[in-house]
């Protein structure tokens, strides 16, 4: 009986495992969501920075809390200004460090409708497009159109 419920508790894992997110993914870099999620709430859960509010204040709360720098890391919190096209800021989580100028980045609510703020993205290509190479400016890809979006000003990396 003991053997019958370990196999079928491991049956159940393996089983829950094709349902997680690996499933979603499908091998795209990305995934759709029935509901847009904040990218401040994804942010935190991805990265365990526990920093609440709108995406670009997380900088100066993070500033005598948490290491922050110019430079890209795993697991580093990338916090965008706020702008006129970013009301709020936006934040993802560098997950690969390419070169210098190449990063991936994890993120949600990225996007200009529904349709595109329903997608979680867990690699999406972003490139230091600032003059000095220090992250200031940066431009994340547009898989639609398979180019580089527009430039947007970054406050830096949060560890």
């Amino acid at each position: 009986m003991k053997f019958l419920f370990l196999l079928s508790s491991t049956t159940l894992i393996v089983l829950l495992t094709g349902c997680s997110t690996a499933s979603n993914f499908s091998g795209k870099p990305y995934y759709n969501i029935k509901e847009p999620i904040q990218c401040v709430p994804y942010a935190r859960e991805a990265s365990g920075i526990p920093i609440r509010g709108d995406a670009h204040t997380w900088w100066y709360q993070a500033q005598g809390r948490y290491e922050r720098s110019s430079v890209p890391k795993v697991g580093a919190v990338m916090v965008l200004s706020k702008t006129s096209r970013l009301k709020y800021g936006h934040l993802a989580v560098v997950t690969r460090v390419i070169d210098s100028r190449n990063i991936e980045v994890e993120h949600a609510n990225w996007g200009g409708d529904r349709q595109t703020r329903s997608v979680v993205y867990k690699a999406m290509p972003v490139k230091d497009v600032s003059r000095n190479n220090d992250w200031s400016n940066a431009r994340f890809w547009h898989y639609a159109s398979k180019t580089y979006g527009s430039v947007y000003p970054v406050s830096g990396f949060i560890y």
